[in-house]
């Protein structure tokens, strides 16, 4: 039985927008998935519809085989939601936030004691047990609402722009602790504009445009589906000129590196030689950005342009 099954899910809100257009989506039990797109594209509505923040206009929405419909709260029992937005009561104390948590799903108040200590020291804040919420860092917040979302031990967990304004260290913290559980069995939805959290941390991507799904495949499907790739080539001096070689695309940057655009259907064996042979020593390579980002940039302007000339036709 997958985690979450969504067939022909619509809404059209008061003022006649319509955010979701009848998608179709199954997860998994046990999946890391990406649910992604830009602004306004459905994301946010999907997440409120699935966990009963936001009413539905048309279609069906099971998780775990519970339909929100007829069973709503055992399926609201399954998921466990880290909202975009920081909703947290700022002047109660850190432990008692994820204690009462507990009580809203029916934990006797000894195992919610029980799980706030397990699930505050996982994630780093045992020893703030006792501020109230309004003294934590951004990033500290963020991770309260996590043990809060994770107190009655959700089969699946919502993050909903988990870590967004959050610093890369504490990001990366998160991270593993994300990964961490999903090995436990927690199945996970993540939306983000950090695409490369989606790529480091996601097996399966749901890329959602004006409320239809566009692709909703494996990751490493995903990614085969890019034609190009940049690279970033640190020679050993800094360059003031690139040489012209047939083939490639060099393009000098400000800081003196070089980068390298390809096909993603060509090789780079070969290139190293000839920049030796102009008299440049390459020591590093990195790509230039991640393809996940490149391939979601690609899409929507894709659309975008089909958008635009369906509409002057």
């Amino acid at each position: 039985m997958p985690a979450l099954t969504i067939r022909q899910l619509r809404k059209r809100y008061p003022n006649g927008v319509e955010a979701l257009r009848g998608i179709d989506l199954n997860v998994e039990r046990g999946d890391f998935y990406a649910l992604l797109g830009p602004n306004g594209a459905g994301k946010t509505t999907t997440i409120g519809v699935v966990s009963s923040l936001v009413t539905k206009s048309g279609g069906d929405v099971e998780v775990f085989g519970h339909s929100i419909d007829t069973d709503r709260e055992l399926a609201k029992s399954e998921i466990g939601l880290v909202p975009q937005e920081i909703n947290l009561n700022l002047f109660e104390k850190i432990e008692t936030i994820v204690v009462n948590q507990g009580g809203y799903y029916g934990l006797p108040r000894a195992l919610a004691k029980q799980r706030a200590e397990k699930y505050l020291k996982e994630l780093k804040l045992w020893d703030r047990r006792r501020d109230i919420a309004r003294n934590l860092s951004g990033g500290m917040k963020r991770r309260l609402m996590i043990a809060r979302a994770l107190v009655h031990e959700p089969r699946l967990l919502i993050l909903d722009e988990p870590t967004a304004g959050v610093d890369i260290e504490i990001r990366r913290t998160m991270w593993d602790f994300l990964r961490e559980i999903n090995e436990r069995g927690t199945t996970i939805i993540l939306t983000t504009h950090y695409l490369e959290e989606a790529e480091t941390l996601c097996r399966h991507v749901g890329i959602i445009d004006a409320g239809t799904i566009v692709i909703d495949a494996p990751m490493k499907d995903v990614l085969r589906r890019l034609q190009r790739e940049t690279f970033v080539l640190n020679p050993r001096e800094p360059l003031s000129t690139v040489p012209v070689i047939d083939g490639y695309e060099l393009e000098l940057r400000k800081d003196g590196d070089m980068e390298i655009s390809i096909d993603k259907s060509s090789s780079l064996n070969g290139i190293f030689d000839r920049l030796s042979a102009h008299g440049i020593d390459i020591v590093s390579m990195r790509p230039k950005s991640n393809r996940l980002e490149e391939l979601f940039i690609d899409l929507v302007e894709n659309r975008q342009s089909a958008r635009n000339a369906e509409a002057l036709s």
